[in-house]
């Protein structure tokens, strides 16, 4: 028992040592992480350990707290670590490609991690895809139809090349849609399309936002087409701005929505019904967009959000002279042209919804 106690402690000692980078996450860069893989020998959090355990020819995990550690294997992972470990297997990871976050859906933690240790896509012996090449893909996604019923089996085409992604409704015939790389985004939504490959792909077209949700069995296959388009919208950006720095390019490939979910709405006079809406928050394209459904296509109206030196404000409770009898707490969204109403299902969302809304107009 001793023993496990020094042992544990020298465990300890080695995660907290200054300028080893065992503070975090070796995989998605969580703070104080209380496993570790005594094959690899790397610090990971209690989620990324779930995932090693999943690929026991790569790696073995331990808890530093709960499971006995022999002295050889402290050896190993004094000598190892995590800075150690990245420099070997994140030598050669493309500016595209996205590292995910703690916050981020399983599909890509677990393909970044097999990636990594299992396939060894990144170590320095790798030869570096050019974004080019990189963003050019074909193959079939599963994709949701209108009316949102069913998913449809469609042949995708990227190519970085050209600045398009196209798909095919039918062989024979020419694309259904071609679709400019430059307004192009994608981002997962497990939740949303229900299942865990899910991935939203938006682009404009007329002016309008039109939302494409598709799928694929392959967790390595929808990774692949996420970075896929990355890389296309890489070759893009870099192109089209070549005097822009790096750290500034890599954030504007793809974006998540700052917010979503459900609230009320009414119209411009605060007299109409209100109406249950599905709200999307874009913070790069300062649009906030309203669905009668999560799965819609197309949005039924967007809201441009422009600074608070422009005449935008968002604050809790009703404008000026509106009264309204409900319950339940309100929004308004000041806008030059008028008055946006809302109100939330409870007092959590309210602030949520405030603070992404004001974090928009402060930017």
């Amino acid at each position: 028992a001793m023993e496990h106690d020094r042992n544990k402690t020298r465990l300890l000692e080695l995660q907290r040592a200054a300028g080893t980078g065992n503070d975090r996450c070796a995989d998605c860069g969580e703070p104080d992480p209380v496993w570790a893989s005594y094959k690899l020998g790397i610090f990971v959090c209690l989620y990324c350990s779930g995932i090693h355990r999943n690929l026991p020819g790569v790696t073995r995990v331990k808890s530093l707290r709960l499971d006995f550690w022999e002295n050889d294997l402290i050896e190993f992972m004094k000598n190892h670590g995590n800075l150690c470990a990245k420099a070997k297997y994140e030598a050669k990871v493309p500016p595209y490609y996205y590292i995910p976050h703690s916050n981020d859906c399983l599909v890509l933690r677990e393909q970044w991690i097999r990636a990594k240790y299992e396939r060894e896509e990144f170590v320095a012996t790798r030869v570096c895809q050019d974004p080019c090449t990189a963003g050019s893909r074909e193959g079939f996604l599963w994709k949701l139809g209108p009316g949102r019923r069913q998913f449809h089996k469609r042949r995708f085409l990227l190519s970085a090349r050209e600045g398009v992604l196209k798909y095919y409704e039918k062989e024979s015939r020419g694309p259904k849609a071609m679709i400019s790389v430059e307004s192009l985004n994608a981002m997962f939504q497990e939740m949303k399309i229900g299942h865990a490959h899910g991935l939203q792909i938006t682009y404009n077209t007329d002016g309008q936002t039109r939302n494409l949700f598709v799928y694929h069995e392959s967790g390595k296959e929808i990774v692949d087409w996420f970075n896929a388009i990355r890389a296309a919208l890489y070759h893009y950006l870099r192109t089209a701005f070549p005097n822009v720095p790096e750290h500034e390019l890599i954030p504007r490939i793809t974006r998540n929505f700052v917010k979503e979910g459900y609230m009320e709405k009414t119209g411009p006079k605060h007299k109409e019904a209100f109406k249950e809406r599905w709200f999307s928050l874009d913070s790069q394209e300062r649009n906030l967009m309203y669905f009668k459904d999560p799965l819609d296509e197309f949005a039924r109206g967007q809201i441009f959000i422009g600074r608070r030196d422009e005449g935008y404000e968002v604050r809790p409770g009703f404008p000026t002279g509106v009264r309204v009898k409900k319950r339940k707490p309100v929004i308004t969204l000041v806008t030059p042209g008028r008055e946006f109403v809302f109100i939330c299902d409870n007092d959590k969302k309210q602030k949520e919804w405030i603070d992404a809304l004001d974090g928009v107009i402060s930017q």
